[in-house]
C-alpha cells in the first residue's frame, strides 16, 4: 500500500478529488500546463516587490508562510497532475535532468581552491549558464 505522503500517493489523491467533480475532462495537458504557470505566478507573487533581505524572511511570518506553503502545494500538485496525464514519472526525470546538469556545467575551482559553481571569466564573474544549471 502507498503512503499518502509519496508521489504515488498524491497522484492518486488529486486523480480521485478531481475524478469526484469530474474534473477529469478539463485536465489536458495543455490546461495543466497552464494551471502551473498561473500558481507558479502566484507564488512569484508573494515575493514580488520584496527586497533579498525580506525574501530571505518571509517564512518568518506566519500569514505570509502560510501563503507560501499553499502556492507551493498548488504548484506541486497541478505538476504531479500534468506529469500523471503525460505519464512522466517526475522523480526520473529530475534525477535524470540533474545528471545531464553534472556533465553540462562541471564543478570548477575557483582561484582560492574552494569548490564552487563557476569559473571567474573575463568579466570576473559567473556566466548566465552557470547560474542557470536547472534549464
Amino acid at each position: 500500500m502507498t503512503d499518502d505522503n509519496d508521489v504515488a500517493g498524491l497522484q492518486r489523491r488529486l486523480a480521485e478529488f478531481a475524478a469526484a467533480r469530474d474534473w477529469q475532462p478539463y485536465h489536458t495537458p495543455k490546461n495543466l500546463a497552464a494551471a502551473l504557470s498561473v500558481e507558479a505566478a502566484e507564488l512569484l507573487e508573494i515575493f514580488q516587490w520584496l527586497t533579498p533581505e525580506q525574501a530571505e524572511r518571509v517564512m518568518d511570518d506566519p500569514e505570509s508562510a502560510h501563503r507560501v506553503a499553499d502556492e507551493v502545494a498548488d504548484v506541486l500538485a497541478y505538476l504531479l497532475q500534468f506529469c500523471q496525464v503525460l505519464g512522466v514519472d517526475p522523480l526520473a526525470a529530475l534525477a535524470a535532468k540533474i545528471d545531464r546538469n553534472e556533465v553540462r556545467f562541471p564543478v570548477r575551482r575557483r582561484g582560492g581552491g574552494g569548490e564552487g559553481g563557476g569559473e571567474e571569466g573575463a568579466s570576473g564573474g559567473t556566466t548566465d549558464e552557470d547560474r542557470h544549471s536547472s534549464e
